[in-house]
């Protein structure tokens, strides 16, 4: 996807002045934008027949919060990603985010250059090819199937975001190895892993619970102290 041509960008936020700085900003980098203030017009627009490539959200918004819009978003097939803007150490709204399937945030203040770096990031992942092979990764029982961008786990579908599905594919291709957090930041939200960043935690976190795996023999997701995470071989103990 060529961002400066064709990129659709919905950006809601209740600070004018902000909606109107970054308006004029991403319009000159080549994004058409939509703007609203609020999340009631927000899921409106959303709803519409208006194709949005990705949504810039703020969690504090009057009328539907951005947490709810976010959370109606990805019970919808096919949305649009999600980059979130939170208040500068607020973690709790960070990781809440997360949880709820946000592609990537951004704390505020912020420099709007970082912010286009981050949604080019966020819309290369998502416009990524998902292969020309029927390439399936299988470490039983789970089953990740690549150009389908489907995963399954004893033939039952399991729901992921982009970033969980790609933290997932990685771990499963280099099973029984360390990967390590710098590295999984970097290969699958398409930057550098920053100070107090616990994104990757928190995708790590959802995959275990989504996943739901717990039977004897099945592999697990670990945490290596000062290392990073490795999927273990089906049947390790």
């Amino acid at each position: 996807m060529d961002t400066r041509e064709t990129t659709r960008l919905l950006l809601v936020d209740d600070d004018r002045e902000l909606t109107a700085m970054l308006n004029e900003y991403l319009g000159n980098e080549g994004f058409a934008i939509a703007v609203c203030h609020d999340g009631t017009q927000a899921a409106e627009l959303l709803a519409g027949g208006t194709r949005y490539d990705a949504v810039v959200l703020d969690v504090m918004l009057p009328g539907t919060t951005g947490l709810d819009l976010l959370r109606g978003l990805r019970a919808q097939p096919a949305a649009p990603p999600v980059l979130m803007l939170t208040a500068r150490g607020d973690d709790v709204d960070r990781i809440v985010g997360l949880e709820l399937g946000a592609d990537d945030y951004l704390p505020k203040p912020f420099n709007p250059r970082e912010l286009v770096a981050r949604l080019r990031a966020v819309l290369r992942r998502s416009a990524e090819p998902r292969g020309a092979t029927e390439e399936v990764i299988t470490v039983p029982p789970v089953f990740l199937d690549v150009p389908r961008h489907t995963v399954k786990v004893r033939d039952a579908v399991v729901v992921l975001t982009g970033a969980e599905f790609r933290v997932l594919e990685i771990l499963m291709r280099s099973v029984g190895r360390v990967v390590s957090r710098e590295q999984l930041t970097e290969q699958a939200l398409g930057r550098a892993l920053e100070l107090y960043d616990r994104s990757v935690d928190t995708h790590v976190s959802n995959l275990r619970r989504k996943l739901g795996l717990g039977a004897v023999g099945d592999p697990e997701i670990r945490g290596i102290r000062g290392a990073g995470y490795l999927m273990t071989q089906p049947g390790a103990s």
